[in-house]
């Protein structure tokens, strides 16, 4: 049996769940490592048995034994590389969010459909066991049509710092790092339909709070007190021309009491709970039910996760399957992104054609 030679560019924190998901798939050889931090690169080819280490892209990708890659770099240059990867004739996995705007977004877009290749956008929400079940009530009409969802994940205190907290290589804080994991979650679930409008808001009031004692949070490699570009608090109203609305805030920096991440939708005969953990309402014989499923993993799972988008991966790239978050969805969700950034800077609502 073919294997599939799976390179990795980008040998940073999230990495570790690339490298472990493909090490699990029989059907994968992790074939190199690519980064600019060529002894990084080395450690991680080392720790998982890669062939080759590269700290250049672009000499990866001219590599004809190197079949599909994961891009797990700063969010500025997903949409070169990936670019270069399909016009390379690789299959492409790359992490969230596509691209740091809509421009390149779709340039990307028209890339992939020159090259025929698979991009697969790094949506991982999307391939959990609760996902699926959701999604089989929703597909069996239990739920109804879905009219409202809302999405939250706030930070007390968790402003990685590093290339987290620099615009210029992350395109944003919370809104394009947390944001885009739960505001595509609920979009998808609500049957993805066309966005009509956003409004938006930002606050850069806390900075990265590196005055705290005592409560410990992820901090970047990078790590640098002193610079912080991005907002800490960004929230949304986003309409769909179907008529049903999305409610959205995210934080990586807020004067809460804990931490909190719900994801929550509602339809016109049930509705679920993706977050904190897996919930149904229903009604049957004019009682409400309230429905808990038994499952391994009543919130979302790291690791499951992970690998169970990187198996759909490979599944893409072998032909099996078509992806569950294709590159015309990455694109969608920077539009929304975007939309929320202008409306807040501009302070009026964005609409869409």
């Amino acid at each position: 049996m073919k294997k599939l030679n799976v390179a990795v560019i980008g040998a940073g924190s999230i990495s570790e769940v690339h490298f472990n998901a493909y090490t699990n798939n029989p059907e994968v050889n992790l074939y190199a490592v690519c980064d600019l931090n060529e002894e990084r690169a080395k450690a991680k080819a080392a720790k998982y048995g890669a062939q080759k280490v590269f700290t250049d892209y672009r000499q990866l990708l001219a590599d004809a034994a190197v079949d599909a890659v994961s891009i797990c770099t700063w969010n500025n240059s997903h949409a070169e590389i990936s670019i270069a990867a399909v016009e390379a004739g690789k299959s492409v996995l790359v992490e969230k969010p596509l691209c740091k705007t809509v421009e390149e977004a779709e340039r990307v877009e028209a890339a992939v459909r020159k090259s025929n290749k698979v991009l697969q956008v790094g949506f991982v929400r999307r391939y959990s066991s609760n996902t699926k079940i959701v999604k089989d009530f929703l597909e069996s009409g239990d739920l109804g049509e879905i009219y409202f969802a809302k999405a939250t994940c706030l930070r007390r205190l968790g402003n990685p710092g590093g290339w987290f907290s620099d615009k210029e290589r992350s395109g944003g804080g919370p809104l394009i790092d947390l944001g885009v994991h739960i505001i595509d979650l609920s979009w998808y679930l609500m049957g993805k339909p066309k966005v009509k409008s956003v409004s938006g808001n930002v606050y850069n009031r806390l900075g990265n709070r590196d005055n705290v004692k005592n409560l410990s949070f992820y901090k970047a490699s990078d790590y640098d007190a002193s610079k912080n570009t991005v907002e800490d608090l960004a929230n949304a109203m986003i309409r769909f021309e179907n008529g049903a609305s999305l409610l959205v805030d995210v934080s990586f920096t807020l004067h809460a009491k804990k931490d909190e991440i719900t994801v929550k939708i509602y339809g016109d005969k049930g509705g679920a709970e993706i977050e904190p953990e897996l919930f149904l309402v229903t009604e049957k014989h004019d009682t409400i039910l309230n429905m808990a499923p038994q499952v391994d993993h009543a919130s979302f799972d790291f690791n499951e996760g992970f690998q169970s988008e990187i198996n759909h991966f490979v599944d893409a790239c072998f032909g099996r399957k078509e992806t569950l978050s294709p590159v015309e969805d990455g694109l969608e969700m920077m539009k929304i992104l975007c939309g929320i950034y202008e409306s807040a800077e501009k302070g009026i609502e964005i609409q869409f054609r």
